[in-house]
């Protein structure tokens, strides 16, 4: 959902597509002294993982807690997809105006061209989201951070691509360690949290997550290939327009022609947040923390280039199963822990496994700039 592309193949809840670094200055940290780049560096670090670990805090707070006096579940999380289509859509709106000023449109991409893509990007972050309902936030995590394996699997069965064999040794850590986690036995306080307690199908949702977010991703980019000179803005506000347009005829116009719309339903959803104006806060600080993330991923590629990025987000990802573990009471067995770990050993080599692929094509580069020099 309202998450945007993290990383390499970060799922982009809110439709945004990474921005290229300029040059390799900017990879690099741009110009500056070493005591400035590492405070902005720290200053990236702390913004992605206290907007992004907040938001975890709230998104699960919102899908176990039971509020008012009657105790009641907040069951309509597809609702928080609309709200995070409509915070983002307003902030991107914001930051092009701020910073674009009267810039000419020639060579971005038209708002129409982001109505496809958004159809999976509306899908597919709700089934994600949705999957909270079935199985426990660190689970959900862990789920989503596998997009390395349909991504391999699509590429060896179609397409008959080779992989090396570190790069099979991080999806066999990855599928074993999600795999062994979804099998290993749920606290009985945990399962109590969830509405309604099926880990299949939450599992299933997850993964048919990654796979609308991999079309979406490979669509984002295809549109800025198309239009190089479309900004990340841009592309938020495009997806995110359309997002809330669909959002509202599922959530708010079915209703109103089905008696029995058996989706959720926006009218229901607000009501609740009239009844229980916590839950109203939480949504905005949850929207809130989305938008202000993507500044602080701007920035990261910007300066850092989407390595750094990646590495930031899955350390991230990591740490907020650890304060999810730590804040619902409900601290993992060593077993799954180890899952924990196996899972983001296999992300960490991948990381390393681009990184050096990174520094081969740089030095490569140089070597033909040198050959050219003389």
């Amino acid at each position: 959902m309202a998450s945007a592309r993290r990383g390499r193949g970060g799922g982009g809840a809110n439709g945004v597509i990474r921005p290229r670094p300029r040059d390799r200055g900017d990879a690099a940290g741009g110009g500056g002294s070493m005591a400035g780049r590492v405070a902005v560096l720290a200053f990236c670090v702390a913004g992605i993982w206290s907007a992004y670990i907040y938001q975890g805090v709230l998104q699960e707070t919102l899908s176990t807690k039971r509020f008012g006096p009657e105790a009641r579940r907040f069951e309509h999380l597809a609702f928080l997809n609309f709200a995070q289509n409509v915070m983002c859509f307003v902030w991107s709106f914001i930051m092009i105006k701020l910073w674009s000023g009267g810039s000419s449109s020639t060579g971005r991409a038209p708002l129409w061209k982001y109505w496809g893509v958004s159809v999976t990007n509306t899908i597919g972050p709700t089934m994600g989201i949705e999957a909270l309902k079935y199985i426990s936030y660190p689970a959900q995590v862990l789920a989503k951070s596998s997009k390395m394996i349909p991504v391999m699997l699509m590429g060896t069965l179609l397409y008959g691509v080779k992989y090396t064999f570190p790069e099979y040794l991080c999806t066999f850590l990855v599928a074993g360690g999600v795999s062994s986690f979804a099998l290993l036995k749920t606290s009985s306080k945990t399962i109590k949290k969830l509405a309604n307690p099926n880990a299949p199908l939450g599992y299933a949702l997850c993964f048919l997550n990654l796979a609308f977010d991999g079309y979406t991703n490979s669509t984002q980019d295809l549109i800025k290939s198309r239009f190089p000179k479309t900004n990340p803005w841009d592309i938020m506000l495009g997806m995110n327009l359309w997002g809330t347009i669909y959002n509202a005829l599922i959530m708010f116009v079915a209703p109103l022609l089905f008696s029995n719309w058996p989706y959720a339903n926006g009218f229901e959803a607000v009501k609740f947040c009239q009844e229980n104006p916590e839950v109203a806060w939480d949504i905005f600080l949850f929207c809130l923390c989305g938008a202000v993330g993507q500044n602080f991923i701007f920035l990261t590629i910007s300066r850092f280039g989407s390595l750094t990025n990646t590495t930031i987000t899955t350390t991230r990802k990591f740490m907020s199963i650890v304060v999810s573990s730590v804040i619902s009471g409900n601290p993992l067995s060593l077993k799954q822990w180890g899952s924990v770990v196996m899972v983001f050993s296999g992300l960490s080599i991948q990381i390393f496994l681009k990184w050096k692929k990174k520094k081969g094509r740089e030095h490569k580069e140089e070597e033909m700039q040198q050959i050219v020099l003389h």
